[in-house]
């Protein structure tokens, strides 16, 4: 598991290195796809020297590892304290009412994540891979999806419910339909949350996922 330990580098230079926009030992996602970016080593200041040379002078990088720390100079520009939850046993179950989400339901996407925001999500996120959606008269209410993926390992994501439809275990069905695609591909599931997200972490932990490890996550700006 210990690939889990820097998830963006792994997956910027594992199964999405097509995505990757890369400077020396530094990578990023574009801006359009996600605020993610990554150094091979977080306790290493050449590479974050490399990750100021690959960011915009306006530009705050998101990364994410435990027990994260920039060397000096850099600024925290925001973020939040989460725990990284794994998979292991989880196997998911397909739902017969989720549906995968196209290019064509981007409109109705992005209106459901400005209302409920379930972390970082930009115009092209769903370039991640599958996105799951339920309907309910023909609007779409819920959705959850893929990020990051590594090695063995696939990132559950964008997790949201319509705050008129919360309640009804819309978002465990999705979360299990999504995994389920997940394993029938051979690899495991793992997510992230805020660690005061209580509420979450629950559900989480109800449908078999297991806390592995407190995670930083924080967006910086450079020296």
């Amino acid at each position: 598991m210990q690939i889990l330990d820097n998830p963006a580098w792994a997956a910027l230079t594992g199964p999405q290195a097509g995505l990757a926009e890369r400077h020396g030992r530094s990578a990023r996602f574009p801006a359009d796809i996600s605020p993610f970016a990554a150094v091979d080593d977080p306790t290493d200041p050449a590479a974050w020297r490399d990750l100021a040379a690959l960011a915009g002078p306006d530009e705050e990088p998101l990364l994410a590892a435990p027990g994260l720390t920039a060397p000096p100079g850099w600024t925290v520009a925001g973020g939040v304290p989460g725990v990284q939850l794994v998979g292991t046993g989880v196997r998911g179950t397909p739902d017969p009412e989720a549906v995968e989400l196209t290019d064509d339901d981007l409109p109705e996407i992005l209106d459901l994540v400005e209302r409920t925001r379930p972390g970082p999500f930009r115009k092209r996120t769903p370039a991640f891979g599958t996105y799951l959606g339920i309907r309910r008269a023909g609007a779409l209410v819920a959705m959850a999806g893929e990020r990051m993926r590594l090695d063995g390992w696939t990132e559950i994501s964008a997790v949201c419910t319509d705050p008129a439809y919360r309640g009804a275990g819309l978002a465990s069905r999705l979360i299990g339909a999504v995994a389920a695609g997940i394993r029938a591909r051979g690899e495991l599931p793992f997510l992230h949350t805020a660690h005061d997200n209580t509420g979450a972490i629950r559900l989480y932990e109800h449908l078999g996922f297991t806390v592995r490890t407190p995670i930083v996550f924080a967006a910086y700006r450079r020296p």
